[in-house]
């Protein structure tokens, strides 16, 4: 499944199976670019997407039911992942993000950031569920 990068936007937060796992947060736009299963005795899928944050943009805290793994195309963020020091992630970083570990990313730039994000999770659950 492919849909065009300014469609939408995938990053942290997808919505899966039809529905949106998340409220689209204010200032985000996401993007599903392909979603695969995974073999294996696991039932897992690897999502890839897009997102853009414009600033002052917030992707919600959240978490997924897997990994997520990303890369900064443009611009930058501060990460927020419970359990770890607050980062500034920017054009150039990659970044993961353990399974089930909240986490939100904040742009409290100027500029817009973008970034590409794939995730290995479990299948049959939403991608992302908020968390207070």
């Amino acid at each position: 499944m492919r849909i065009g990068w300014r469609s939408g936007f995938a990053a942290a937060v997808l919505a899966l199976a039809g529905a949106a796992a998340l409220a689209q947060a204010p200032g985000i736009k996401r993007n599903l670019l392909q979603r695969v299963d995974v073999e294996g005795h696991d039932a897992k899928e690897c999502v890839m997407g897009t997102a853009e944050l414009s600033p002052g943009g917030t992707t919600g805290r959240h978490i997924h039911h897997g990994f997520e793994i990303g890369y900064v195309l443009e611009g930058e963020t501060d990460l927020l992942v419970d359990g770890e020091p607050p980062r500034k992630i920017r054009a150039g970083d990659s970044y993961r993000i353990e399974a089930r570990r909240p986490h939100e990313a904040r742009n409290g730039g100027t500029a817009p950031a973008r970034l590409v994000a794939t995730w290995v999770v479990e299948k049959g659950k939403p991608l992302a569920e908020p968390v207070k």
